[in-house]
């Protein structure tokens, strides 16, 4: 049988890491292609094949699907990057070729938290006034824009790559970082800036936890936006799940693409 053709969706650590794992674990059974939106202008090593840049919709995805000859597709993208989610589904749903989300595992709140959870980032932007004067913004840079009315707040943002051009907040101060952050270095951002709130997605997993254990420890209010609802279709919380999923996949390989 000819090498699988896995096409992983990343741009997230869990993409990178089971990008690995995958090669690790099948060698030569399986050609890795993970796919990157390109906001990011040094992403970290990720083995196998790299394509940057969007694929024009769920349409395009498919024409790429069955133009590269993909035997499996597995949704790693970040927990609100909807819209890709969204097109994944229906292109696989187009082209009959499976489909498995990695979902990244939520937080969990634990009883000294004191989580402000609301629905939307506009929500948290017409909240965070009332709450204090200097919050940590960690967002994201696409979603700063919901921010740019409020005049009252001194924001810290944390951003992966220098902006390329001006924030749209009046008040900010930029700092440059990719995690996995440790929870002394959160702590010590926290109070070196005197942070009085913080903002972020329920993005979930491990890389960025730290922020809201010294965020606990520290007592100050965190604005949580809620993540949106998973894309209907199998999904797992592990790559060892992932890989048992990969695993399977000879037997459902279309027998078009068997030796």
């Amino acid at each position: 049988m000819s090498a699988q053709r896995l096409l992983i969706l990343g741009g997230t650590g869990e993409a990178a890491v089971l990008a690995r794992a995958a090669i690790a674990r099948f060698g030569d059974m399986i050609s890795v292609t993970t796919a990157l939106a390109g906001r990011t202008s040094r992403p970290g090593p990720i083995p196998g094949q790299v394509r940057i840049g969007g694929f024009g919709g769920a349409g395009g995805l498919a024409a790429y699907l069955a133009e590269q000859g993909i035997d499996r597709v597995i949704d790693a993208t970040h927990p609100f990057a909807v819209e890709i989610s969204a097109h994944a589904r229906r292109a696989c749903e187009r082209t009959g070729v499976p489909r498995l989300m990695l979902l990244r595992p939520a937080w969990r709140r634990h009883p000294l938290d004191r989580w402000i959870e609301v629905e939307t980032l506009d929500a948290a932007a017409t909240l965070v006034g009332r709450i204090g004067r200097r919050a940590w913004l960690t967002v994201g840079a696409q979603s700063l824009t919901a921010f740019a009315p409020v005049t009252t707040v001194r924001f810290l943002v944390r951003l992966v790559d220098p902006p390329a051009q001006p924030l749209p907040l009046r008040f900010h101060e930029v700092v440059l970082g990719k995690g996995p952050f440790s929870l002394a270095e959160e702590r010590h951002l926290m109070q070196r800036h005197g942070i009085e709130v913080l903002v972020c997605k329920a993005s979930g997993g491990t890389a960025t936890e730290a922020k809201l254990i010294a965020a606990r420890e520290l007592s100050l209010p965190v604005i949580m936006v809620r993540r949106p609802a998973s894309e209907p279709g199998e999904a797992v919380e592990t790559i060892e799940a992932a890989l048992d999923w990969l695993a399977d996949a000879a037997e459902t390989i279309p027998a078009a693409r068997r030796i």
